[in-house]
């Protein structure tokens, strides 16, 4: 008898043929295999959750893993997938940094509701151009981001916002108006481009400037997880264990940034938009080396 072999792809449930539809459990009962993946998926989720907490880029974390432990699963299952598990996370790091950081909610606000906006906007686009063409753009402006920041050592180190609320405001419209296109329409980097705006543009020191990113962060996230929600692209049996690791990961991550302050934060940021470099450049060069 030819023993069946479970693999990834046994995760996606195809709803036009409900006779090969299997549930989560059963998988688990079956397949160690699958058991080892979905704990793999559950502690890049938790990571993802620690770092983007603090500075973004979560998403070059779980992304990455998500695509190669799913292999076979639709990349815009994997997408929804992993937005239910970001929104999650975001969203506990907001809490977290709520009522402990200085927020200026009328101006970040209105990043936020622009953003979220201009992020459906920006998915839309995709169709119509190739976001390939952004990716040298924003791997130069990452460089010069980094240089600067490591070349001026007290940026910042003191939280002094320079606008008046109402200009405050206008400038939280452009910043969410801005990157909430680029997050939809390319993506890489949005977490770390929020939260240098916050700290160049409004003088917020780093630890404010990551607590208001993530105000920006939850609403890009809800608009393209009700976009692949509504379009019933999301599995929740991954999804949902993932979204509980990332919970954790932004809880202890946000709680370490609240401890050791400003400058932790700041090194950290460095970190991860060198890896984001990194990234972007391999992307845009090494495939054709």
């Amino acid at each position: 008898m030819k023993q069946s072999v479970l693999t990834p792809q046994m995760f996606w449930i195809n709803k036009k043929q409900p006779t090969q539809q299997t549930t989560f459990a059963g998988i688990i009962q079956k397949s160690p295999q699958m058991t080892l993946t979905l704990a793999l998926l559950c502690f890049f989720a938790f990571l993802a959750g620690f770092v983007d907490s603090m500075v973004g880029g979560g998403g070059l974390i779980q992304l990455p893993a998500m695509l190669l432990l799913l292999k076979g699963v639709p990349v815009p299952v994997v997408f929804g997938t992993g937005k239910v598990s970001s929104l999650a996370g975001t969203a506990t790091a907001l809490w977290r940094y709520s009522g402990r950081v200085p927020m200026q909610w009328r101006s970040v606000g209105a990043a936020a509701i622009t953003a979220g906006l201009f992020s459906f906007a920006g998915a839309r686009v995709v169709s119509l151009l190739p976001s390939e063409l952004l990716r040298p753009l924003v791997l130069g402006l990452l460089v010069v981001i980094a240089a600067y920041t490591f070349w001026r050592k007290d940026f910042g180190a003191i939280h002094a916002p320079r606008l008046t609320p109402s200009r405050e405001t206008l400038y939280g419209v452009l910043v969410g108006a801005i990157l909430g296109f680029y997050d939809g329409f390319f993506g890489p980097g949005t977490g770390s481009l929020l939260l240098f705006a916050f700290v160049g543009l409004f003088g917020y020191d780093f630890l404010t400037a990551s607590a208001s990113a993530k105000l920006v962060n939850v609403a890009t996230n809800l608009t393209s997880l009700l976009y692949f929600a509504f379009t019933d692209q999301i599995l929740y049996h991954i999804a949902l264990p993932m979204a509980a690791c990332n919970m954790l990961g932004s809880t202890l991550g946000a709680r370490m940034a609240l401890k050791q302050g400003t400058g932790f934060v700041r090194v950290l940021f460095l970190v991860v938009v060198c890896g984001i470099i990194l990234k972007l450049a391999y992307d845009t060069f090494g495939h054709a080396a």
